[in-house]
């Protein structure tokens, strides 16, 4: 079942839509895995990516954001998941992460990764499992 956006939001992949410094805000301020991240390279991710806002509709403020790496073909990893802290637990997020699952399946993308350390009921929710045999993946770089 995928969990309805509440009413008085959307979710746009418009990249004219993006407030960037508020994303660059929220991310290199609030988020553990990207604390301390340059406005630059927060730019080219965005630049690099296929990126998602949630939005006001009264008003068009951004209060959510995900972006996700991908070939648009076979693979894609979802990142940078955010929501404006003072609008969690208002099913933003899982809203949110169905409509990535949903938007990359529709491109044929047949495997969507991510890693998180705090939020796996959110991503449960949306039908992510943890991997069946993790002895498989490799990583080269920092964790």
């Amino acid at each position: 079942m995928k969990p309805s956006l509440p009413q008085g939001y959307e979710i746009s992949t418009s990249p004219d839509r993006l407030d960037r410094a508020l994303i660059h805000q929220w991310l290199s301020t609030d988020a553990y895995w990207a604390v301390g991240r340059p406005r630059e390279l927060q730019e080219a991710a965005i630049e690099g990516s296929l990126n998602f806002g949630v939005y006001e509709t009264a008003t068009g403020a951004q209060v959510g954001y995900a972006r996700v790496v991908t070939d648009r073909a076979t693979f894609a990893w979802l990142c940078d998941v955010y929501v404006a802290p003072e609008l969690r637990g208002r099913g933003l997020g899982n809203a949110l992460v169905a409509a990535v699952r949903d938007e990359v399946a529709a491109l044929g993308v047949y495997r969507i990764m991510l890693a998180t350390a705090d939020a796996h009921e959110v991503y449960a929710r949306a039908g992510f499992a943890p991997l069946e045999e993790p002895g498989k993946w490799m990583v080269l770089g920092r964790a």
